[in-house]
Order: structure tokens, then C-alpha cells, then sequence
């Protein structure tokens, strides 16, 4: 079982990720693209995800995963019970809903580090 706060530390590693309160909700961006959002009672964690992917998702393990609420079924999103989570695939969830949002290069400096950086001679 995956909590709020684990959710936290992962996200405010990440870079250009900022936490914000919305309406009583505990939010996730990078500028102003949401990229995690949580219910009030931070027991359902909304999530980037591929609008063409999510039916299939939700329909593979409907007891962990729901569609997005009506007013964001036009978005690339999808929820999630975090009771139903492990850190494993928490970790995943979070990282590649943030990877939609930040450029390129900035996901991959941050998940390999530099080119170069682990092979240089110096």
C-alpha cells in the first residue's frame, strides 16, 4: 500500500515538479500541466496517461484503476487506488505521467544523468 506522503518524496525530486493545493487537493506540475492529482481524502491519485491506453488499463485490473472523472475524460488521465499500489509501481506511474510533461532531455538527464557522465576517463 502506497500513501500520500510516499507519493510526495518522490515527486518533489523531480525536477521543474512543483506541489500545489487546489480546491482542498493536493496537486502536481510542471508549469501549469498537471501531472499527479489527488482526492480529498488522498485515497485515489490521478495520473498523465494515454487517453488511446486507459480503457485497456482500467479494463486489466478495474479493482486498481478508474477512469478519469467525466470532466477530464478529454485529457490524457487516468486514476488509480493507491491502497492498491505498490512502491514499485508507484514509482513507474509517477515518473512516466512526468515524463509526458517536461522536455525530453530534462527526463533523461534526470533518469540516466549527462551522456557521457557514468563513461567519461576523466
Amino acid at each position: 500500500m502506497v500513501t500520500i506522503d510516499e507519493v510526495r518524496r518522490l515527486a518533489s525530486t523531480l525536477p521543474r515538479a512543483y506541489e500545489v493545493l487546489v480546491r482542498d487537493r493536493v496537486k502536481f506540475r510542471v508549469k501549469q500541466i498537471v501531472f499527479l492529482s489527488f482526492s480529498r481524502d488522498e485515497a485515489v491519485m490521478g495520473f498523465g496517461y494515454p487517453k488511446e491506453e486507459r480503457a485497456a488499463l482500467v479494463a486489466a485490473e478495474p479493482d486498481k484503476f478508474l477512469m478519469p472523472e467525466p470532466s477530464d475524460e478529454r485529457y490524457n488521465w487516468v486514476r488509480v487506488r493507491l491502497a492498491a499500489l505498490d512502491e514499485a509501481e508507484m514509482r513507474e506511474l509517477v515518473l512516466d505521467s512526468w515524463r509526458m510533461c517536461v522536455p525530453k532531455r530534462v527526463a533523461r538527464e534526470f533518469l540516466e544523468g549527462p551522456p557521457g557522465a557514468l563513461t567519461s576517463n576523466g
